[in-house]
């Protein structure tokens, strides 16, 4: 009979074969995949919300009877300030505190009728101060500032000696500014009532499961009459696991006027209060001995993820060299009047790749070493005892494949010493991630036709659940993929967890493994008789139910499937089973990014010529899929690197570039060579299923900044690095 474990890749069928297609790409370029954007019910109405233009204001007043009287609009709710009630009810004293703060919603027969009712509702605002600078820590007001957190591993003196006795310390300032998650399909969904207590959504959401329990708090009625659909999502990168409060505006006013509702958000709604990643800066001081070995580490890092949330501790730099022997580590958070963070694809670890690597960089330089070498040295220090991964030997497998694949022995040279005034240079960064799968569950349908269907609640945020899933069913059966047919998006089916943290493939990949091994073995009871054997005695190979000893003799596998009879094998399996000391998926990842950019001297334009990613993932189980995730990830490290950034006018506090326009991303011309290296085989393929979304995202920047510093001779401080900050720094270092 068959058993859960993976099979081994140089065995398997279907697992980490490159040749596999996307099974939701032809849906998806025939235009027939709908998103939460693309759907119209009869009758629906449009949504549009009233955004406060102050950055800080509270509301003496709200007036929307000119609203309420113009023709075609149908329902109006007060979701902040004097007035709101229902589902804002808890908003009425509630000061908005950032530009686009929603103040109230119109649903109408069109958008633009919802657009000149928006227009038409008096706001009377009393402007309060406001403080939208993070990058300034000096000129923060005290308020703004909570008491810093400090760690220290040793003490203060074996700190002070360190630093004594190094031969070379370096100090710096290093950082990112905010950045949005700037989905390509803004955040929104369309809402309607089936029945007086029966409420339905087709949402934009990483969280298919989980979306009805948010919603029915608010609504006081039980979750098992909320129904959610999710098929496709064009884009959430960590900021669409919420109903949000136009989510719940949303079905407001569609019990309201009685019709469905669609409310999605316009582009600057969507860059101003759908979530951005936290700026983070930092103050560094670092040392090493004569050989290169880093003996000593002090850092101060601030920034802001809004009027709250969550920031970088002191304890996420050093990131991955956790081994510093002495070391101190202040972290202080700075509130400020800008829209709030949400979880951006792997919170908190692009920006402290970003002021570790680019400090270790130039402590690389001022010891005159190659980067790659004084990286090598010093792997010792990302080994973390009580992990199962041993992260020296992944770094150096992957550093040594890197160096291999960009050229890096043949193309290093010493910073600035490219002649002409184009430079050429190169960096690379580690990186880490968790990566552990989340709880699911997963039904498996094995029909006497010899089709099967997976029913998951699960999403797919782009990144080939679908195709995922399918290859797991077909590997398992060992049939053809055309049998398998996968579900998804549905609150309705076996719960599964949130689309976030890299945590899906380890958890729909267990879950659906054990739930089609189950089946599967339920059919090979019924087929033993036949093939006189024992259940315990067959396999599955290329279509066919086959005698392990004597697999020629064997039955089709359609033919198998005959024998369950008129009612299908249905089994219901979870991501772990009970008692088993074996999951099948793990946790913990290492990486590598390397870059080659040039960069114009006198233009300060950086471009990107070449980038090299080296990732553990554990077990891949669809091989085009997991790469076009590190793709994805390298081209949103261009763009955080040099066009992304959240632009606040001291002045006004509003968002300067909230449109596509202004708030820039790469293109394909601005990528460079993009180049993915999966390792696989003995010693990665046996831990399971571990994440990528995040892992491969955390590393790009660094590498990206330590180029340019390579190709320009002086460190550009803050991502992202534009022409005017290049420049800046080729003058303040006396190379303009």
């Amino acid at each position: 009979m068959a058993n859960t474990k993976w099979p081994t890749t140089d065995k398997s069928k279907y697992l980490a074969k490159p040749g596999i297609l996307r099974i939701d790409g032809p849906p998806k370029v025939k235009g027939e995949a709908k998103y939460a954007y693309d759907i119209n019910r009869p009758q629906m109405l449009f949504a549009k919300i009233l955004s406060s233009p102050h950055a800080n204001a509270a509301i003496r007043s709200i007036d929307i009877s000119a609203a309420e009287k113009m023709p075609g609009v149908r329902a109006i709710s007060i979701m902040t300030g004097p007035g709101a009630a229902g589902v804002s009810a808890q908003r009425v004293k509630v000061t908005p505190q950032w530009d686009g703060f929603p103040i109230a919603a119109v649903a109408a027969d069109t958008e633009e009728l919802a657009k000149d009712a928006i227009r038409a509702i008096k706001v009377d605002y009393e402007i309060q101060p406001h403080h939208v600078n993070a990058f300034d820590l000096d000129k923060a007001p005290a308020d703004r500032k909570p008491a810093p957190q400090a760690q220290l591993t040793g003490t203060e003196e074996s700190l002070a000696a360190a630093f004594k006795a190094a031969a070379s310390v370096v100090e710096g300032t290093y950082g990112l500014s905010s950045v949005a998650h700037c989905c390509l399909e803004a955040h929104g969904q369309v809402a309607e009532w089936p029945a007086a207590d029966r409420l339905k959504y087709i949402a934009s959401t990483q969280s298919v499961t989980t979306y009805n329990g948010q919603v029915a708090m608010s609504f006081q009625m039980p979750p098992a009459n909320i129904e959610v659909s999710c098929q496709y999502i064009g884009g959430g990168f960590g900021s669409k696991f919420t109903v949000d409060d136009w989510g719940l505006v949303c079905a407001e006013l569609s019990k309201k006027a009685g019709r469905p509702v669609k409310l999605m958000l316009e582009r600057d709604q969507e860059l101003q209060i759908a979530g951005m990643r936290p700026s983070t800066f930092g103050k560094v001081k670092v040392g090493c001995d004569a050989e290169g070995n880093i003996t000593a580490w002090e850092s101060t890092i601030w920034g802001t993820a809004g009027m709250a949330g969550a920031l970088p501790g002191p304890q996420v730099v050093p990131y991955v060299f956790v081994g510093i022997p002495n070391s101190k580590r202040t972290g202080q958070r700075i509130s400020t009047n800008v829209g709030g963070a949400r979880a951006w694809r792997a919170p908190n670890h692009p920006q402290a790749a970003a002021i570790t690597m680019t400090a270790l960089d130039d402590l690389a330089a001022a010891r005159k070493m190659d980067p790659l070498d004084f990286f090598m040295k010093n792997l010792a220090l990302t080994a973390r005892p009580n992990f199962t991964i041993d992260f020296p030997k992944v770094y150096r497998e992957e550093l040594t494949i890197g160096a291999d694949l960009i050229g890096w022995k043949k193309k290093w040279q010493p910073r600035g010493t490219t002649a002409g005034p184009v430079k050429r240079g190169l960096g690379l960064a580690l990186s880490t991630w968790a990566g552990a799968g989340h709880a699911s569950q997963c039904m498996c349908i094995v029909n006497s036709d010899g089709t099967i269907e997976l029913r998951i609640g699960t999403q797919d945020l782009g990144t080939g659940t679908r195709t995922a899933l399918t290859i797991v069913a077909a590997e398992t059966f060992g049939v053809p993929m055309n049998l398998i047919t996968v579900k998804i998006g549905e609150n309705s089916y076996p719960a599964s967890g949130s689309s976030g943290g890299s945590s899906t493939i380890g958890g729909i990949a267990s879950s659906s493994r054990r739930a089609c091994t189950e089946a599967l073995n339920q059919v090979l009871a019924k087929v033993a008789p036949a093939l006189g054997v024992a259940p315990e005695a067959l396999e599955v190979a290329d279509g066919f139910v086959r005698v392990t000893a004597e697999p020629g003799k064997r039955m089709a596998w359609k033919e198998a499937a005959g024998k369950i009879g008129p009612t299908p094998v249905s089994v219901t399996a979870d991501r772990d089973k009970p008692g088993d000391q074996a999951p099948l998926f793990t946790a913990n990842v290492g990486g590598i990014n390397m870059a080659e950019v040039t960069v114009d001297t006198e233009t300060g334009i950086v471009r990107i010529e070449e980038m090299v990613a080296v990732q553990d993932v554990g077990l891949v189980v669809s091989h085009k899929t997991c790469e076009s995730q590190v793709l994805g990830a390298m081209i949103m490290g261009v763009c955080s690197a040099l066009y992304e950034e959240l632009i606040y006018d001291d002045q006004t506090g509003r968002l300067l570039n909230p449109n596509l326009e202004f708030y820039k991303l790469a293109g394909i011309g601005d990528v460079g060579r993009l180049r993915v290296h999966l390792m696989t085989g003995p010693g990665y393929d046996e831990r399971g299923p571990i994440g990528v979304g995040e892992p491969a995202m955390n590393g790009p920047v660094a590498s990206i900044a330590n180029a340019v510093a390579n190709a320009v001779g002086v460190r550009v401080p803050i991502a992202p690095f534009t022409p005017d900050r290049v420049l800046a720094a080729l003058q303040q270092g006396g190379r303009a």
